[in-house]
């Protein structure tokens, strides 16, 4: 999947700088404190660490480096596993702990990922409907072409759902690319 989503940035005009994708032979990801009942946050947080690790070597970046560094999640069905356990707790009158408000999983691990990597740049959380590759690529390009940053990290992350055999992350760490970058029509 990371070779594919590498070529998939690299057509659309990107330097791929570097790039990390989760293993489902490796198991579950690790458990990310502060985030229960799903591995959404472990997904993100692991390839997010990786992949940053292999541009920058160790946490936190240089200030005037996680000024210039924005981070893009892209997840189609976002964090299911959440939104399933709270229907259950809601179905059965049971309490909902406030570790459960789903609809800030994707921005509260971004949050944490930024907060770990001292990255002060944009953060965007996107839920594409189409290809979430083109989607990702449209917004990553708006981000550079402020000219703001630097490098954008874009993590794209699946929880397996029905029909699908694992859960699904990559991270991709995006720097400009050529002179003529390929234009979205629908940025």
């Amino acid at each position: 999947m990371t070779e594919r989503w590498r070529k998939e940035f690299e057509r659309s005009g990107f330097t791929v700088l570097a790039s990390a994708e989760h293993d489902p032979q490796g198991g579950r990801p690790a458990p990310v404190p502060g985030f229960v009942a799903s591995d959404f946050p472990g997904l993100v947080a692991g390839v997010a660490d990786r992949c940053l690790g292999r541009r920058h070597a160790a946490a936190p970046l240089a200030p005037e480096a996680g000024e210039r560094t924005a981070l893009l999640l892209v997840s189609p069905g976002g964090d299911q596993e959440t939104a399933r356990t709270i229907a259950d707790l809601v179905d059965a009158g049971k309490r909902v702990s406030p570790l459960l408000f789903f609809q800030s999983v994707p921005n509260s691990i971004g949050g944490k990922v930024t907060s770990r990597w001292g990255i002060t740049g944009p953060l965007v959380c996107i839920s594409p409907v189409d290809d979430p590759v083109d989607d990702a690529s449209a917004q990553a390009e708006l981000m550079l072409a402020t000219g703001e940053v630097d490098e954008v990290l874009v993590v794209l992350a699946e929880l397996a759902g029905p029909g699908a055999e694992s859960d699904q992350a990559v991270a991709v760490l995006l720097g400009p690319g050529g002179p003529e970058p390929r234009r979205h029509p629908n940025p």
